[in-house]
Formats: structure tokens, C-alpha cells, sequence
């Protein structure tokens, strides 16, 4: 397994400055997810303060043309250092999109040794190096009311609304929608080569494999024909038949949307989905994402439309428990902080 998966305690600094503990909880923030595991993210150390910073090098300009991915994929870091925080025993004040700062600046975070302020974001600490996106077949058995009610309340802690699906028709009607929306991007050539330049040997410190990728398992015998395959050939219908067999067989969907379409509201989807996903994780559930008809503008609506959420449409997941799934490679801290 990748080594900046492994978290041990033994190694936190205790007797160290301040920096070197913020430092050390850092390794908790490059665990977050991200879109294409591209990690767009870097981190500056300063005396008592930590800036997250989008890295913009590592943007993907034709699924995600307004950045919206890459804030919300900055704001699940952001949390997963808050939570490495408070685990360790510091307290954080974190300042979102500080008005007048550089652009690429999402959060400045002081940190002190003080009380925890929130005992809840350090006990999902522990799920932070356990979390997978896990994009294989779920089993059938239903998302327990107190699970989902877990996960709702999850969301509205960072004041991200969320929307359950549990019926198995109107998961159909979503899976309709993802198959479009699979139609949709792979017809595009510019789509399939930006997916392609992020499908990468399992040496990468970044990217997917191509067994990660929901592809026709045809296509899973060796990473770099498949990301010539994909640059090359329109796999929508193959793709599209997949994730609609995943969504319908998906115990349960799960939607964050808010009522504006702007960086705060990303940064906070960003907050809102890592809590979600490791209240998932500590209560035995994986989850995966589905942002195709979201990702699609002129399905988003649709989308809103079809499941009654709140105006914008953020993230669309599937959870539910599956076999398990190997983590992601992740970029060393020394790549990412300054």
C-alpha cells in the first residue's frame, strides 16, 4: 500500500514546534479526494498558520471548465486537515476565500494549542486513512434510516443540503440520466484525451488505474492501451451500460446541493462531502461518485428536476458496501507543502 496512507500515531510530534505538528497533519489532508485524482491542492506553513492553496497546474479544463471540482476537491482537503487538527489535540480557526487575498488562496487556518472546539471532526480523523472510492458493485441490502440520518446531518454541518435515494425506480430514472451523461462526454474527443493523460501505471503518484475507471472490463488488461483505447475510440455506450448496471444496483444515491453556484459554495460542498464520506466509512459503507449529469450542463437541471434538491446540484454519490477496494496513489507531502 502507498505509503502516505499509512497515518502511524507514534510519529505525531508531540514535543515539537507548532509548525511540525501542523505539519504532521498535513498527512491527513493529502489523503482527500479529488476529481481524476488529479490532488489539486498545495499547503504553506507559517509559524501558526497553514494556507491551502488550489493548484491550478493540475486543473481539468474540459470536465470541470470553472474549476468547480478542483474547490470542492480543495475543500475535502480542507477538512481532512481540520479534522488532523483536532485529533491531535490543536485548535483551528479557519478563514475560507479570505477576501483580498492571492487568487489561488482557499482557507487560512491559525492553529493553537487549545481545547478542541469539535469533537466530532476529530473522531472522523480515524477514517481518514480507511476511506476508498470504491467503484465496484455494491451489495443489496438497504442503507439502515439511522445511517442515512447520520449522513444527512453530516452534510447540513457545513450547510450543504442532501438528498437521498433510496426507491429502486427512481434510482432507474438516475441511471438513465448517468448513461446520457456518459453518451454525452465520451462523444467528445476532448473529454477522452483529458481522461486518458490522467490514466497512469500504477508507479504514478497521481491519476487512475484503469481498473478504477468503470471502463468495460474488456479494456482493464494493461493501463497505457487502455488510455489509448479511450483517446481514441467513443466508449459511451459501453461506459454508459456500466454505471447505469452500478447506479440501479447502488442501494442508495446521495446528493449535496446548495443555493449558489460560486467558490463559498464549493469550498463548503468540498467540506460537506469529506464528512459525509467518513461518517460513511466509520459506519462500514463505501461510496463513489456519479457527477456525470452534473458535469453535463445542459443535464444538471435535469438532474435537479428529477431528485427536487436544492438549485445546484453538486456532487451525486452512490453508497452502499462492496468488496474492498485498494486506495489511490498520493503525492508525498514534500510535493505539496511548502
Amino acid at each position: 500500500m502507498d505509503p502516505e496512507w499509512r497515518i502511524e500515531e507514534a510519529e505525531f510530534p508531540r514535543d515539537g514546534t507548532l509548525g511540525e505538528r501542523i505539519r504532521f497533519a498535513l498527512r491527513y489532508a493529502i489523503l482527500a479526494p479529488s476529481s481524476h485524482n488529479s490532488q489539486p491542492w498545495r499547503f504553506r506553513v507559517e509559524n501558526d498558520t497553514v494556507s491551502l492553496l488550489a493548484d491550478r497546474t493540475r486543473a481539468l479544463p474540459v470536465v470541470d471548465p470553472h474549476d468547480r471540482e478542483l474547490t470542492i476537491s480543495c475543500g475535502a482537503a480542507l477538512f481532512n486537515l481540520l479534522a488532523g487538527i483536532a485529533h491531535h489535540g490543536m485548535a483551528a480557526t479557519p478563514d475560507l476565500l479570505p477576501t483580498g487575498a492571492e487568487p489561488d488562496l482557499i482557507a487560512r487556518v491559525r492553529v493553537a494549542d487549545a481545547p478542541v472546539a469539535d469533537a466530532e471532526i476529530a473522531r472522523l480523523a480515524a477514517a481518514v486513512p480507511l476511506r476508498r472510492t470504491n467503484r465496484g458493485a455494491y451489495g443489496p441490502i438497504a442503507v439502515p434510516d439511522k445511517t442515512c440520518d447520520l449522513l444527512g446531518a453530516a452534510a447540513r454541518a457545513e450547510g450543504v443540503a442532501a438528498h437521498m435515494v433510496a426507491d429502486l425506480e427512481m434510482r432507474k430514472r438516475v441511471a438513465a440520466l448517468v448513461a446520457r451523461a456518459d453518451h454525452a462526454q465520451f462523444a467528445d474527443p476532448r473529454f477522452r484525451r483529458e481522461l486518458a493523460a490522467w490514466i497512469h501505471p500504477a508507479r504514478e503518484r497521481d491519476g487512475m488505474a484503469a481498473h478504477a475507471l468503470g471502463v468495460p472490463r474488456l479494456l482493464d488488461f494493461e493501463t497505457r492501451i487502455t488510455a489509448m483505447v479511450i483517446r481514441t475510440f467513443d466508449l459511451g455506450d459501453g461506459v454508459a451500460a456500466s454505471d447505469a448496471e452500478l447506479v440501479a444496483g447502488s442501494p442508495l444515491l446521495l446528493c449535496l446541493s446548495t443555493p449558489r453556484d460560486d467558490p463559498p459554495a464549493w469550498v463548503q460542498t468540498g467540506l460537506a462531502l469529506e464528512r459525509v464520506l467518513l461518517t460513511a466509512r466509520l459506519e462500514g459503507y463505501d461510496a463513489s461518485y456519479l457527477n456525470q449529469p452534473i458535469e453535463v450542463p445542459e443535464l444538471r437541471p435535469e438532474l435537479r428536476n428529477l431528485l427536487g434538491t436544492a438549485p445546484y446540484p453538486q456532487i451525486l454519490l452512490r453508497v452502499g458496501r462492496g468488496s474492498a477496494a485498494a486506495p489511490a496513489p498520493r503525492r508525498g507531502l514534500g510535493e505539496v507543502a511548502l
